[in-house]
C-alpha cells in the first residue's frame, strides 16, 4: 500500500471505478427500526455505520464520519466514532474525518493530533485526511500539514462550500479577486511541496468544494489542478451527476464527490432493508457520476 495519501485514494477508484465518498452521518432520528431495537443509542449508531460500510464498501471510493454526529453522542460518542473508523478501515477503502477543525498553535496541533488518531494513549487507529477550516490562515492549517507529512495523511482545505450562505464570506471581493480564489492559491501553493506531491500527480494537500456550484467547481479544478477536490452537495442538497463533472482531469481522477442521507436513509425512500437501499443509491450514484466521464 502506498504511503501517500492522494495516491491510496487514487487506487481506490481505480479498483472500485468509483468516485463516491459515502459520509457517515448516523442520526438518531433516522435510525432504522432494526438498529433501534437496541436501547443504547450509541451502540445503534455504531450497528448502523458497520451495516453500511459492509453494504456499499464495494462501491465506495472512500468514506468519510462526520464527528459531529458522534460527538452528540457524548459522553461515549467518540469512543463510537474511533469503533466506526477502525470498522471502515478494515474494508480497505480510504477515511476522511469530516471535522472542519481551526486553531492556532499548540490548540491547532492538538486537534491535528486528536483528529488524525494520535491519542494521548496511543493511536486507536488513523484517519487517511481530515477537513480544515481555513479562516485563521496559514498558522491554522500547517499544524494539519505537518501531522498529516508525518503519517503520508491528507488534509482538505475548505474552499467553496456547498451551502446556501456561503457566498456571504467567500464570494467577497478582494484586488486579488473572491475570497475562494485566494484560498484557492494558498491551497496550490500548500500542496506544491514535491514531498506532499504524489506519484498520480495529485497532492495530499485537496480542497472542499460543493457541487451546488458548478461554475465555481471546474474554475477552481484549473486553479489547482495537483489538489484532490472534495465534492458535498451532491443528491439531498441538489447537485447532480452533471454538475460535479467539472471537478475531474481528463481522465476521471482528481475529485470525489460525497453523498450521505441520500445513501445512509436510502430506506426511508424505497422501503427497502436499510442495507439493500443503501447498497443500491451508492451503486446508482456511482454510475451516474462514471455516465457523465466517459
Amino acid at each position: 500500500m502506498s504511503t501517500h495519501f492522494a495516491d491510496r485514494l487514487a487506487a481506490a477508484v481505480a479498483v472500485s471505478d468509483s468516485r463516491v465518498c459515502i459520509g457517515l452521518d448516523p442520526r438518531p432520528d433516522l435510525l432504522p427500526p432494526v438498529c433501534l431495537q437496541n436501547k443504547n443509542i450509541v451502540v445503534a449508531a455504531v450497528e448502523f455505520c458497520k451495516g453500511i460500510i459492509d453494504a456499499t464498501a464495494e462501491f465506495a471510493a472512500c468514506f468519510k464520519p462526520q464527528s459531529a454526529y458522534f460527538e452528540a453522542l457524548a459522553p461515549t460518542g467518540l469512543t463510537a466514532l474511533w469503533d466506526v473508523i477502525a470498522y471502515a478501515r478494515s474494508s480497505g477503502v480510504p477515511i476522511i474525518l469530516d471535522c472542519k477543525r481551526n486553531d492556532i498553535g499548540s490548540t491547532a496541533s492538538a486537534y491535528a493530533s486528536a483528529c488524525f488518531g494520535r491519542h494521548h494513549q496511543g493511536a486507536v487507529t488513523a484517519t487517511d485526511a481530515v477537513t480544515v477550516n481555513p479562516y485563521l490562515g496559514s498558522d491554522g492549517v500547517e499544524p494539519f500539514l505537518s501531522v498529516a507529512d508525518d503519517i503520508g495523511a491528507g488534509v482538505f482545505v475548505l474552499v467553496k462550500t456547498s451551502n446556501p450562505s456561503s457566498g456571504e464570506l467567500q464570494d467577497l471581493q478582494t484586488e486579488d479577486g473572491y475570497l475562494y480564489e485566494c484560498v484557492a492559491r494558498l491551497v496550490d501553493d500548500w500542496g506544491s511541496i514535491e514531498k506532499r506531491v504524489g506519484e498520480c500527480g495529485y497532492s495530499s494537500v485537496g480542497a472542499v468544494v460543493g457541487a451546488t456550484y458548478p461554475e465555481q467547481l471546474a474554475q477552481l479544478r484549473e486553479l489547482m489542478p495537483r489538489a484532490v477536490l472534495l465534492v458535498p452537495g451532491y443528491g439531498a442538497q441538489g447537485g447532480t451527476a452533471r454538475d460535479v463533472a467539472g471537478a475531474f482531469d481528463g481522465d476521471g481522477f482528481g475529485a470525489v464527490v460525497n453523498s450521505s442521507r441520500g445513501i445512509l436513509y436510502a430506506y426511508r425512500e424505497n422501503g427497502l432493508e436499510y442495507k439493500s437501499a443503501a447498497a443500491e443509491a451508492a451503486q446508482h450514484m456511482r454510475d451516474a457520476i462514471n455516465s457523465v466521464l466517459r
